[in-house]
């Protein structure tokens, strides 16, 4: 081992051993408990089942009791574990950017019908383009992106979504808070480039721009391909009457003879897509109305421009037909160096789904059948810290492959085989749980008594359409003559 790998190891270790440290602060009641069952989910044999199974692990030295009262009673101080989050080493683009990636994933939950504040998350189903409405906790998660080829990403924060919050609104605070805390943690400096906020069709990419308009950010996302925005107000001639337009010409996506000569072309040989076709158009801009999200503004809406840029490429590594990907860049001015980047960016995005699978059917973030959203919360937080101290012991992570798993070099695992390997690298670091004490069980309900609680219900909230109210005609009391004959 030469000296260089052996600093850069000692970094990592250094570095994980500290955020362990820092985790076990963050957990302010039934820490001791808390902190196994992560690293109990760090070290299971394979993906975790139930909680039931995690207290048989080695690492949780507790009982099953004890596990499923510290989920359901114990605390954790988000706001610390928010700020030790975003404290650790980040990934970052080439030109030393960092990119972030904000998605929604949901926790469903269809039959816990006592479970209080859940709402219709829509899922994919079976069919083709087919929504399915199914109750749960969605939950808005923002990642930082690396810059290649990975299933890695850094995930910064985790946000239940209540019933009744406007997506947008609760998206552009979280961001905020976030940019914030990596300012004062020393990510980003007065001289770097502006931080690259990467979202999909789901964001309302324009308003989510003025909302962060005064922060050092960028925002990325897909727009449907029924979108219809207004180009620019042209030069007003001399001597013209009549109150000026706010808004010029319409580009339809949907048709071409709408869009003109665009302002870049680049054309890009890629391994898996072909050709890749990527065409701009400067200073485009929505159309804004007094409804929607738009609806509590006071006075003129402003003007929100950016850049639109069209991706085609020849076809899919699936075999189906590709259509045509439309991108919004609150930027304006855009060269070709910046279409390139951004596209290329915007496929990183992608990314993010790799970190929700490995959640969900290996950490088995959505397996325990959890009644309250409070305890789903501290549940999330602690999948959150353990994928972190996964991705901090990426460099001290040895290739143990399956027999028929082809090998890895050491800068290519995957966060599923650094898993198996973090029981052999747990015991070169720090460790703050304490044994636990030696206790009798409780003595429980007494003999032949039932539990007269009843149990609450809670039903899923659906927004409620305003109904038309309508006019009521008082009955006439004449009775009606009888039809004879």
């Amino acid at each position: 081992m030469s000296l260089l790998q052996r600093d850069t190891r000692q970094e990592a270790l250094t570095q994980l051993s500290r955020f362990r440290g820092e985790f076990y602060s963050c957990l302010t009641a039934r820490s001791d408990v808390l902190f196994e069952l992560a690293d109990a989910v760090l070290c299971g044999d394979g993906p975790v089942r139930s909680l039931a199974e995690l207290s048989l692990v080695g690492e949780h030295r507790r009982g099953h009791g004890g596990l499923y009262a510290a989920v359901a009673r114990g605390r954790v101080d988000a706001d610390r574990l928010r700020r030790a989050l975003a404290t650790v080493s980040l990934p970052r683009a080439a030109d030393g950017r960092l990119v972030l990636a904000i998605d929604i994933t949901c926790w469903l939950r269809p039959d816990a019908h006592t479970s209080p504040q859940r709402i219709l998350c829509h899922t994919y189903g079976r069919g083709k383009d087919q929504h399915i409405p199914v109750p749960g906790w969605p939950y808005s998660i923002i990642c930082a992106l690396e810059p290649g080829r990975s299933s890695w990403t850094a995930p910064l924060d985790a946000l239940r979504l209540a019933p009744g919050d406007d997506t947008a609104t609760v998206t552009a605070r979280q961001l905020r808070e976030l940019v914030e805390r990596l300012i004062t943690a020393g990510q980003w400096q007065a001289d770097d480039p502006d931080i690259l906020v990467i979202a999909d069709a789901g964001y309302d990419a324009p308003r989510l721009a003025f909302l962060l308009r005064d922060l050092p950010v960028q925002v990325l996302a897909r727009m449907r391909s029924d979108r219809v925005l207004r180009r620019a107000v042209p030069p007003r001639r001399p001597g013209t009457m009549g109150r000026p337009p706010r808004h010029g010409g319409e580009f339809v996506f949907g048709q071409p003879d709408t869009w003109g000569t665009p302002d870049t072309e680049t054309i890009t040989d890629t391994r898996l897509y072909g050709t890749a076709l990527a065409r701009s158009w400067n200073r485009l801009h929505p159309k804004l109305t007094h409804r929607s999200s738009w609806a509590a503004a006071d006075g003129t809406l402003p003007i929100i421009e950016g850049t639109v840029i069209r991706l085609d490429i020849d076809h899919l590594p699936s075999g189906a037909t590709p259509k045509p990907v439309w991108l919004w860049w609150s930027g304006t001015d855009a060269t070709e160096a910046d279409a390139d980047r951004l596209w290329q960016a915007y496929l990183r995005r992608f990314d993010i789904e790799h970190t929700f699978r490995l959640f969900k059917q290996t950490l088995g973030w959505t397996t325990p059948k959890i009644r309250t959203p409070e305890a789903a919360d501290r549940w999330t937080w602690l999948i959150l810290a353990a994928y972190t101290q996964l991705r901090l012991a990426r460099p001290l992570a040895a290739d143990r492959r399956r027999p028929w798993e082809k090998p890895s070099p050491p800068d290519r695992l995957t966060p599923a085989r650094v898993r198996r390997d973090f029981r052999h690298i747990r015991p070169t670091t720090t460790c703050p749980a304490q044994a636990p004490k030696p206790s009798r069980p409780g003595p429980g309900r007494p003999p032949g008594r039932k539990n007269t609680q009843p149990t609450p219900r809670h039903d899923v909230h659906t927004p409620r359409k305003a109904q038309p109210t309508q006019r009521r005609t008082k009955k006439s009391t004449t009775p009606r003559p009888r039809r004879t004959g």
